[in-house]
């Protein structure tokens, strides 16, 4: 391929980055020495670029982690390296926020500044390092159970997230003390009524024989048994629907999947959990990884796969850490890669980590963002289960989906399908944080009441009165006490106008800030709106403007927030310009936005 490229090069630490990670180049073509023949032959061409593509966001991570940047030069070579266009390198690396094009400190602090911690404490962090280059304001961390929460990227170093943080502790990882590894809150840990939750603080997540020794691996033992079709017959049965927000019934997609006629097939997990308020998924992938690596495998296995991508969120190191170790034991074990189990199917999975793009937890933009291309959503039709990553049929679900894979074949898909409701079956992960006496996470049947719920989380702490409950996260909605009876089900929800989305609850005592909330909510929508649509790429922007001028006094014009409001709804590609308005529009409805102190 003829690539215009820019006359500089990489550094040594930058080549030897790429290099570590693609092997070294070996003709001038790639970058490298001249070799015999090659001022006589052309090697690569568009199908070797194409088959190489899809590395071209782990390349970028490498320069990135190595050294703390991406520059021209680095940039050159990895359009070398991968017969890339530098015009299409940039537009991948200039998308993910954590990938800097910039020269930068070689230890940068971002602080959470979303919903939950901007009202314990970051707002004053953020001042006290207002004069400093090497600490930014950042999107939801995940850690919201745990605010404030600050995550670290480190040149040369391992990255890592600190909770409950405070200026000294910043400073302190910044002159080179290493993070503290935050510890998980599972106010239930130990109940032996928990199924998904059972593992988590109670068994060493690093140990494959602790994890078989209480009951792993045995799912995956059945699959062998009894064979593919048997285990997507009782994954219908069971009648689980995904869990990521969209609630589409998991049995079928798997069926759509095996029955197809194209190769290869594809599963993917997506574990890259961005929404503002969500952070079940981090919790059992630190505190259960072989739970998860055994359900990817059955998933696998039943779909005919061979191999699956675990796509995991760049501001989880430790999640990342955790199911690299537990993969390899895997298969060493015999339990992942060629032939599992000792049968004659082959199943393996390669981690992708995520680059700071909240839109790459859509799917399509997630398969996009694999394929080494900018994590733009695609139109659909067609849908992933015809026309996936890389064009062939694919399975995706997300964590907390796939881990209910082994107890759907342990108890039978019936048995499984009698937890729960007839239309919400099995047990559901709620992330608890704000204002509540014991944040985390917890595992509750379907069916529980909001109220119940933030009960057995504490009660609403802070004044003790009831000021809202954000459901579903940012891309939800805020509900106040005329909720606390709903059903916390699929149906429940869809009833009273309300959705479930991934998980969130975060509760607000009557003291909240909340025209300051709904104008972070639509900073954060702007922010991440990936702009290839105009309605989102404009609307997200406007929509901000218009809270910005109600915080500055101006009274909220709440026929144009709704004309904006049917733009994005009605004309977007996804579903992040479908949700932008929602949660703010429900904070007008409960007449919260006026009580901005203007």
């Amino acid at each position: 391929m003829d690539l215009k490229l820019m006359p500089v090069g990489p550094d040594p630490a930058e080549k030897a980055a790429v290099d570590a990670l693609l092997g070294p180049a070996t003709t001038v073509w790639e970058g490298g020495d001249e070799q015999p023949g090659d001022r006589h032959v052309a090697r690569g061409g568009p199908r070797r670029a194409k088959a190489v593509r899809h590395l071209l966001l782990p390349t970028l991570h490498a320069v990135n982690d190595a050294v703390g940047q991406v520059s021209s030069g680095a940039l050159n070579y990895v359009c070398e390296r991968l017969s890339v266009p530098p015009a299409e390198a940039y537009g991948v690396a200039s998308f993910y926020a954590l990938i800097s094009l910039e020269k930068r400190p070689a230890r940068v602090a971002h602080v959470c500044d979303d919903v939950a911690c901007r009202t314990r404490g970051a707002m004053d962090m953020l001042a006290a390092f207002d004069e400093r280059n090497d600490v930014h304001s950042s999107p939801c961390l995940g850690q919201c159970d745990t605010a404030p929460a600050v995550f670290f990227q480190r040149a040369g170093e391992s990255d890592g997230v600190e909770v409950r943080a405070t200026p000294r502790r910043v400073l302190d990882v910044l002159d080179g003390a290493p993070p503290a590894r935050p510890d998980l809150l599972i106010p239930q840990a130990g109940d032996p009524s928990l199924r998904l939750l059972k593992r988590v603080g109670t068994v060493d997540p690093s140990s494959l024989d602790d994890y078989r020794a209480s009951g792993g691996y045995q799912a995956l033992e059945r699959v062998a048994e009894i064979g593919p079709e048997r285990v997507i017959a009782e994954v219908k049965k069971s009648g689980i629907r995904g869990r990521g927000g969209a609630a589409f019934p998991m049995g079928v997609k798997w069926e759509a999947v095996a029955g197809s006629r194209r190769a290869p097939r594809y599963l993917i997990c997506n574990a890259d959990e961005s929404e503002p308020g969500t952070f079940k998924d981090r919790v059992l992938m630190e505190g259960d990884p072989f739970a998860l690596v055994e359900s990817m495998t059955i998933a696998g296995l039943a779909i005919g796969a061979e191999t699956g991508f675990l796509y995991v969120r760049a501001e989880y190191p430790d999640a990342q850490a955790l199911l690299e170790s537990a993969t390899e034991a895997a298969r060493s074990a015999g339990l992942l890669g060629q032939r599992v189990l000792g049968t004659g199917a082959s199943f393996d999975i390669e981690i992708r980590r995520g680059g700071g793009a909240y839109i790459c937890g859509e799917e399509t933009a997630l398969m996009n963002s694999i394929e080494g291309l900018r994590g733009e959503p695609r139109n659909k039709p067609p849908f992933p289960t015809q026309a996936g990553l890389f064009g062939c049929p694919t399975v995706i679900n997300n964590v907390e989906t796939l881990i209910n894979v082994p107890e759907i074949l342990r108890r039978g898909g019936d048995s499984y399908a009698r937890i729960g409701t007839s239309g919400s079956t099995g047990p559901k992960l709620f992330c608890l944080s704000g204002a509540v006496g014991r944040p985390g996470t917890y595992e509750v049947e379907f069916g529980i009441t909001l109220g119940d719920l933030i009960e057995l989380s504490g009660g609403v702490t802070g004044s003790g009165v009831l000021g809202a409950i954000l459901l579903g996260g940012a891309a939800g909605l805020f509900v106040g006490e005329e909720h606390l009876d709903m059903p916390l089900t699929f149906e429940g929800a869809q009833e009273r106008g309300a959705s479930l989305g991934s998980g969130v609850v975060m509760v607000f005592d009557d003291r909240a800030d909340f025209p300051d909330l709904a104008t972070r909510i639509a900073r954060f929508f702007r922010d991440e709106s990936c702009g290839q649509c105009v309605p989102c790429r404009v609307g997200t922007v406007r929509q901000e403007e218009l809270l910005s001028r109600h915080r500055g006094g101006v009274g909220f014009d709440v026929q144009l927030f709704d004309d904006i409001h049917r733009v994005m709804a009605d004309a977007s590609i996804c579903g992040l310009g479908h949700t932008a308005s929602s949660a703010i529009r429900s904070l007008y409805d409960l007449g919260l936005l006026e009580q901005a102190d203007v």
